[in-house]
């Protein structure tokens, strides 16, 4: 009898730790793991081009920007989870995602997004209390686009092109370092290249059945996304230029070497357009940075390429 009862005690713990396992991969899976990466590519570029990369303090204050930021976008993901759940369940891929799926329970999602975001909050006022207060206002325009903007036509892409210029910001904020306007308009308009193209491939993947899973299809159709994907590509190139020529840590013996670097800019924005165009893809820019070889060999060397002329010229 005794064996009986501790099996049963064995088999009731395993059991429960694997629960609570699964209960943890579940909510990490909803914080969206895969796009962590657009923290490192907007939050770095401050430290970047104003040549302190390799200062191991303000390296640090970065990193734990950025970590914050992880956690605070992680959080307005569960919230848009759960104010989306019943779309979500009619799209053929977010209805794989945990909460729609039934895999991470409403109460659980609640509970993690009320404890999370007052943590994260007060790590930041401890690091930094403008980093706090610009927190506030990311997660403020965040969850006012999950509830009300992402409805409204155009202001729903600008909303979303808002949050990545905040964290461009944030990694200038924490280390005291101001930056071009720029730099500033070519990460705004960058931000609303990807944010179209997505909408732009999901409108023409889901088709008839787009504005079951988003309201807001019904208010777009392909030739207005083409042509605003036109004007941003446009636009993005034309601004990330000028950032160049009038930036001055860009220019070696007079030369400004920043030049050197447009043609990987061009060469992105035009394959990206080449893979929603033609291979149909671009739903999810953080899995294109995953799984398209070119695209990644392409950030790779302009990284090399700005690392030579801000840190070795």
């Amino acid at each position: 009898m005794c064996d009986n009862i501790i099996r049963l005690l064995t088999l009731s713990t395993a059991n429960g730790i694997e629960s609570t396992l699964d209960t943890i991969i579940s909510l990490i899976a909803t914080m969206r793991p895969k796009q962590w990466t657009k923290n490192v590519l907007f939050v770095f570029p401050a430290i970047v081009f104003s040549e302190q990369l390799f200062e191991p303090d303000l390296l640090g204050r970065v990193i734990v920007c950025c970590i914050l930021l992880i956690l605070s976008s992680g959080c307005v993901y569960i919230i848009n989870d759960l104010t989306d759940i019943e779309a979500d369940r009619a799209h053929p891929v977010k209805r794989l995602r945990p909460i729609a799926a039934g895999k991470l329970s409403t109460s659980t999602a609640k509970a993690a997004a009320v404890a999370l975001l007052p943590l994260v909050l007060l790590a930041a006022y401890y690091f930094d209390a403008r980093l706090a207060l610009l927190i506030i206002v990311y997660f403020t325009v965040q969850i006012a686009y999950s509830l009300y903007i992402k409805h409204i036509v155009i202001l729903d892409v600008l909303a979303v092109a808002a949050g990545f210029v905040l964290r461009l910001l944030a990694g200038g904020l924490v280390i005291d370092v101001g930056l071009s306007p720029w730099l500033y308009a070519s990460a705004g308009l960058l931000a609303l290249f990807l944010v179209i193209g997505k909408r732009r491939q999901e409108l023409a993947s889901l088709g008839d059945d787009a504005a079951a899973t988003r309201r807001i299809f019904a208010q777009y159709n392909l030739p207005l996304l083409d042509d605003m994907l036109r004007i941003v590509t446009s636009a993005t190139t034309i601004t990330y230029i000028i950032y160049t020529v009038e930036s001055p840590t860009m220019v070696r013996n007079g030369q400004n070497l920043g030049l050197i670097t447009v043609p990987f800019v061009i060469y992105g924005l035009f394959r990206y357009l080449y893979l929603i165009h033609v291979e149909e893809r671009g739903g999810a820019p953080d899995e294109i940075l995953f799984n398209d070889r070119p695209l990644q060999a392409t950030i790779v060397l302009a990284a090399l390429a700005y690392i030579v002329i801000l840190y070795v010229l």
